[in-house]
């Protein structure tokens, strides 16, 4: 039914009509949905804006007795120190490829194992193997390190006892440079890559399944149909994660790498996260990591952004 404004007889669509309601109106009909709205409102307003304040230390000399307003102002001061830090390059390179290494080797992995699962057709199997895989999220990285430490150690460790047994000699897996990064990216597969597979698993059920009654009629085995159906239904959710996986290429964890680094595969282990804690909490310079925090997130933001235009470019529909 159209309605007609007060100008005159101009008739007026629904959905204009619905628009042009003032805020007041729509505040007290969807009053419910809006207080549903306010804590998610409140956590980002308090614990993501209100802190970006902090982000003033990178361009002052912050001193405690003399307060966060009335510290020396120094600019680009602590950039330009960090940057010419012999050390920045080994951090460079350490955090990039270890996000290298996590893009190649964990990423894929959530979904080849939500592609498995997606097979499985006894549904009692499937869940028990959901839950189980689902478990080592919730374990501490605390435990995940001395599990790590248990079974790795020279000292009586179970793998190194195997290896002693069988072959006589010993691998130094928790101070050799050459195995840390490898651990690493064990670490994270084995507690993170079941949990990463419930987005894709979300996904995949909702593929056609009219599609792959087409792809058997025309001759396609499971492979085929795999290919030729269900990761181009679930490509659109694939590329908004690695987008989203881009920011955080210079985040590689504090807690992991922290808890593993020591001081002999220091040079190989050394990220920004650990260095910025090293720096601002060891050593008291809050301004100096706070401007190396601030670089990782104009850089994390940089490449969403370079992510997901390239995402368009390519015919996606990318983040916006």
């Amino acid at each position: 039914m159209k309605q007609v404004t007060a100008r005159g007889n101009v008739p007026q669509a629904p959905e204009q009509a619905a628009y042009r309601t003032s805020f007041a109106a729509r505040l007290r009909r969807d009053k419910w949905l809006y207080l549903l709205l306010l804590p998610g409102l409140l956590y980002f307003l308090v614990f993501k804006y209100v802190p970006m304040w902090g982000v003033l230390l990178a361009f002052k000399n912050y001193q405690p007795f003399t307060g966060f307003w009335k510290s020396e102002w120094v600019g680009l001061e602590h950039f330009r120190l960090f940057f010419d830090n012999p050390e920045f390059f080994m951090l460079l390179r350490n955090t990039l490829l270890l996000s290298f290494y996590n893009l190649v080797f964990f990423f894929p992995a959530p979904i080849l194992l939500a592609l498995l699962l997606n097979e499985v057709r006894l549904a009692f199997f499937k869940r028990t193997i959901q839950t189980m895989i689902y478990v080592p999220h919730f374990i501490s990285m605390v435990i995940v390190a001395s599990l790590t430490y248990v079974f790795l150690t020279t000292e009586g460790g179970t793998v190194n006892e195997l290896l002693y047994q069988y072959t006589g000699n010993k691998i130094q897996f928790l101070s050799d440079p050459a195995w840390f990064r490898p651990m690493i990216i064990v670490q994270t597969i084995w507690k993170e890559c079941g949990w990463g597979t419930i987005i894709f698993l979300a996904a995949l059920a909702a593929v056609d399944v009219e599609q792959y009654e087409a792809a058997r009629i025309d001759g396609a085995n499971r492979w085929r149909q795999i290919w030729h159906v269900t990761l181009p239904a679930i490509r659109s959710t694939i590329v908004i994660l690695l987008i989203l996986r881009m920011g955080s290429v210079l985040d590689n964890g504090f807690e992991q790498i922290y808890l593993m680094l020591n001081p002999l595969n220091r040079s190989v282990g050394e990220v920004f996260d650990t260095y910025v804690y090293a720096m601002g909490i060891t050593q008291g310079a809050f301004s100096y990591s706070t401007a190396v925090g601030l670089f990782k997130s104009v850089v994390g933001v940089t490449l969403v952004l370079g992510t997901n235009w390239l995402a368009k470019k390519f015919g996606e529909s990318g983040l916006y």
